[in-house]
C-alpha cells in the first residue's frame, strides 16, 4: 500500500510565504472591527431603552365608511401617563380621520388600547403616528 502525501505548492508561485508578522495587520483590524460592532450594538440598544414610551400596532377593524377600530400596545413605565395620535388612511395614503388618546397609569408596563376613529370616507387602514409621555403638570 502507498502513502498518499499532500502536494505543496512551488515556492514564490502564489507570492511569498505567509509568515507571522504579515498576519499581525489582519488580526489588529479584525479586533478593531469586532470592538466597533459591539460598540455600536450598545449604543442602538442604550437609545432604545432611553425612548420614556413606545408603542407597536397590533392591528385595525374597519367599520364601514364611517369609523374604524384600531388596536395597539403602549409599551412605558407604569406610573407615567402618554398621549398617542391615532390616524385612519384612505387606499392613496390621505387622512382620513384622526383621534388623540391618553393612556394613564396602571398596573402594567404594557396597555393594549382599543380606540375608535371617526372618518370623513372609507378609511382602509388604521395606525399610531406618535405617543408621548405627558409632563406631570398636565395629567
Amino acid at each position: 500500500m502507498s502513502e498518499t502525501s499532500t502536494p505543496h505548492t512551488p515556492a514564490g508561485r502564489y507570492g511569498p510565504d505567509p509568515t507571522t508578522r504579515a498576519r499581525w495587520p489582519f488580526l489588529v483590524a479584525l479586533v478593531i472591527g469586532g470592538a466597533l460592532v459591539v460598540a455600536l450594538i450598545v449604543w442602538v440598544g442604550a437609545g432604545v431603552l432611553r425612548d420614556p414610551v413606545q408603542w407597536m400596532d397590533v392591528g385595525y377593524s374597519v367599520k364601514g365608511p364611517g369609523r374604524i377600530d384600531v388596536t395597539f400596545d403602549v409599551i412605558k413605565d407604569p406610573a407615567a401617563t402618554a398621549e398617542c395620535t391615532i390616524h385612519a388612511l384612505s387606499s392613496g395614503f390621505a387622512e382620513v380621520g384622526v383621534t388623540q388618546v391618553t393612556v394613564g397609569p396602571a398596573p402594567d408596563r404594557i396597555q393594549r388600547q382599543t380606540v375608535t376613529v371617526a372618518t370623513q370616507e372609507l378609511a382602509v387602514t388604521g395606525i399610531v403616528d406618535t405617543c408621548r409621555v405627558l409632563p406631570a403638570a398636565a395629567r
